[in-house]
């Protein structure tokens, strides 16, 4: 009975052993890192409201090639909540016919805007309605615009066109003329050269001060020279 329990014994220890051991092995075959970056990169995806291509591509220079009817049909978007024809009705946002060059956050109506809004202040210009399109959260924390915005900057230039062309017709900017910012920069070449000019000049200067001979008939700063004429003169 005692070689039987101490057989059984036996080899549950060797199993134990062996799992053991099996559990190392493949720990050191299948060890992995820890990635730099946790999550999965979803590719083509486009930030909500990205605030990176606003401030590289200024909406003034998009503006004057915006395309009303392309507008027209970014704009059905925000059909669901706003209407824009002239004495058209509030639905859960308000009616945007003529909004810009309006007061932010005002009027419509007697619409229920948020005090997020109302606190903005200013009226609705093109580089406000960008901002806001962009994202209005960012734009007007605590609003309770739902939509994340638009993130492409030429959308949101012929979204404006057409909030424009309804009822508002403010001229729009215009484009920045070709060459402008080149032409700054050479203004200030000019500058540049004549600042080393006078470098130049003044290093010149001080080297003849340096290097001049004295005129004649002057006395000598020669000290031997200078030993000599009083010998002479005892």
């Amino acid at each position: 009975m005692d070689n039987r329990t101490n057989t059984i014994a036996g080899w549950t220890l060797a199993a134990c052993g062996l799992a053991l051991g099996l559990s190392i092995v493949g720990g050191m075959a299948f060890h992995s890192e820890r990635p730099e970056k946790m999550g999965y990169a979803i590719e083509g995806v486009e930030e909500a409201g990205g605030g990176g291509e606003a401030a590289a591509v200024p909406i003034a220079t998009l503006l004057p090639t915006a395309d009303v009817a392309k507008g027209a049909e970014v704009f059905k978007k925000c059909a669901a909540c706003h209407t824009v024809n002239q004495g058209g009705a509030n639905g859960i946002g308000p009616n945007l016919y003529g909004t810009l060059g309006e007061p932010i956050g005002q009027g419509k109506g007697g619409f229920a805007f948020s005090d997020a809004l109302k606190g903005v202040g200013g009226n609705w210009d093109f580089d406000k309605m960008n901002a806001w399109l962009t994202s209005p959260r960012k734009f007007a924390p605590g609003t309770k615009m739902t939509f994340a915005g638009l993130g492409n900057a030429q959308d949101r230039a012929n979204v404006i066109a057409y909030l424009n062309s309804q009822g508002s017709n403010l001229p729009l900017p215009a484009a920045p003329a070709a060459g402008a910012a080149p032409a700054k920069e050479g203004a200030e070449k000019p500058a540049t050269n004549a600042a080393k000019d006078s470098i130049t000049n003044t290093d010149a200067a001080n080297n003849l001060g340096n290097t001049g001979t004295p005129a004649s008939g002057a006395p000598s700063v020669d000290p031997n020279a200078a030993k000599e004429g009083a010998k002479a003169g005892k």
